[in-house]
């Protein structure tokens, strides 16, 4: 399950139980930060989410600012919440593309406001699931090499 915590919305994306494909997309609509996170945790738990991939908003500099402060600690609320792990990603670019994307489907800019979190969510959750289909596939190369196969 994947999240874009934002101050008035915050995205979900959560994956198909294969966890290859980013699919079904939910928004929390609310600025307390007691009712996303009751939110997020009986979605986690609804939905037999099994970790939370939490957008890390990092400058683009690589530093990090009030804004990815804000989520590490919303993570470690979650994380004490859900009992799952919860992995910070970095998600520079994924409002600005999401924006695009929007752009380019045709859904005009005042529109977007309710899509462009869940949008930026699903980003998240496909970068996340990319990287780990790359893990996997080098651990088993380095298996194989182990092993002697080519």
């Amino acid at each position: 399950m994947a999240i874009d915590y934002g101050d008035a919305r915050t995205g979900v994306a959560l994956s198909d139980p294969t966890g290859f494909l980013a699919g079904q997309t939910f928004l929390v609509k609310s600025r307390k930060e007691e009712v996303v996170l009751a939110e997020l945790s009986a979605l986690a738990r609804r939905e037999g989410a099994e970790e939370l991939v939490l957008g890390y908003p990092k400058n683009m500099n690589g530093t990090v600012g009030p804004r990815a402060e804000k989520c590490a600690a919303l993570g470690e609320k979650l994380k004490e919440a859900t009992g799952l792990p919860v992995i910070l990603w970095d998600e520079r670019r994924t409002t600005v593309d999401a924006h695009r994307i929007l752009g380019e489907q045709g859904v005009r800019s005042k529109n977007r406001k309710d899509k462009i979190d869940s949008v930026a969510a699903t980003l998240i959750l496909e970068g996340y699931l990319d990287w780990k289909r790359i893990q996997a596939k080098r651990q088993e190369q380095e298996e194989n090499h182990e092993e002697g196969n080519p």
